[in-house]
């Protein structure tokens, strides 16, 4: 790999492998252990914003919190201080995690549709991570397809936790920044009145993954976020129809607009969902589909596919100092 900088002294940073709404994702490499990495930083013209690094650094306090396979490993964070090609000096707030080789839920959908022994087993494996999270008092508050990747070998993980908040924090409700950094067509109908979202309003969100991944398209679509917030709200779930009642009933349960009439907690989704598809074979295949496993070598953040592979490399030369020896200071978990 070919490193563009180094991050106080330890993480050289790669190419652009994601991008979100506020920070780039960029392939890393630790020098003290020798492994791959994925290095989220905030753009250089938002780096100075006290607000996104505020946000920076809750999602690190965040992914602290959280131990589980199913999600992904935070390795460190600080901040350090970049010259770029202009000879001009810039924080640079970041946050090391686990490098997750595979391909996320939205680009294997955008492959073609899944088999339902697929679809379950990537549905079970998001609601498990969720189990953990909602038990470590966190929210996610986005969950979506390109927010769940899937390993080379079929494992599942979230991933981007940028608006995730404590359960208890009374200021969980979605701000229509916030609003644009997510995805409306997966908003819960309280977060689109801007209502506090707690463990059900991720629930339905995962129920809107667990439509697309079982139909081939989200309940709600639209290009207008007003518009999708609107659906979610008022209008009618669209009609499900699998083939199988149970596995129905269970994906407009899930899809209730009222909080109260949803499962209540992830465990009793998953209950539910795999005792509607006790007699469907499972998936027990070790990798995902062949044309991903050619392909392999996503990482957690994406937009697009396209955003990827033509993120473009920095020509300038950069150099880093670390501004402060203990919020840079490695805090590894793993």
């Amino acid at each position: 790999m070919s490193a563009e900088r180094v991050l106080c002294g330890r993480y050289e940073v790669g190419e652009v492998i994601g991008r979100g709404g506020m920070a780039d994702v960029h392939l890393g490499r630790d020098r003290r252990s020798g492994r791959r990495v994925a290095i989220k930083m905030l753009r250089k013209k938002l780096a100075e914003d006290p607000v996104l690094r505020t946000s920076l650094q809750r999602e690190a306090q965040t992914l602290r919190r959280l131990h589980h396979r199913g999600i992904v490993a935070l390795h460190n964070a600080g901040q350090d201080e970049v010259r770029d090609g202009s000879g001009e000096e810039h924080a640079a707030p970041f946050i090391v995690m686990e490098y997750v080789a595979g391909r996320s839920l939205r680009e294997l959908l955008g492959m073609g549709r899944l088999s339902l022994a697929k679809s379950i087993h990537y549905q079970v494996g998001v609601l498990r991570a969720l189990e953990a999270i909602h038990r470590a008092g966190v929210v996610h508050r986005d969950i979506k397809p390109a927010n769940v990747m899937v390993t080379s070998r079929g494992a599942v993980k979230l991933v981007d936790f940028g608006i995730a908040r404590p359960s208890d924090d009374p200021a969980a409700t979605v701000s229509d920044v916030e609003m644009l950094l997510g995805t409306p067509r997966y908003l819960s109908p309280e977060q689109a009145r801007g209502e506090t979202a707690d463990a059900r309003s991720d629930l339905y969100s995962a129920g809107c993954l667990l439509f697309e991944l079982l139909l081939g398209r989200p309940p709600f679509a639209g290009d207008d976020p007003i518009a999708l917030a609107y659906q979610h709200v008022h209008e009618p779930l669209p009609r499900t129809d699998t083939g199988i009642p149970a596995l129905d009933a269970v994906v407009v349960r899930a899809l209730a607009k009222r909080p109260d009439e949803r499962f209540q907690d992830a465990r009793a989704f998953r209950d539910a969902l795999q005792s509607a598809t006790k007699h469907v074979a499972p998936h027990r295949d070790s990798t995902t589909d062949h044309t991903a496993r050619q392909r392999e070598g996503s990482t957690p953040w994406d937009s697009s596919p396209s955003e990827k592979r033509t993120a473009p490399r920095s020509s300038s030369t950069t150099r880093t100092r670390a501004r402060d020896s203990r919020s840079s200071s490695s805090t590894d978990t793993r």
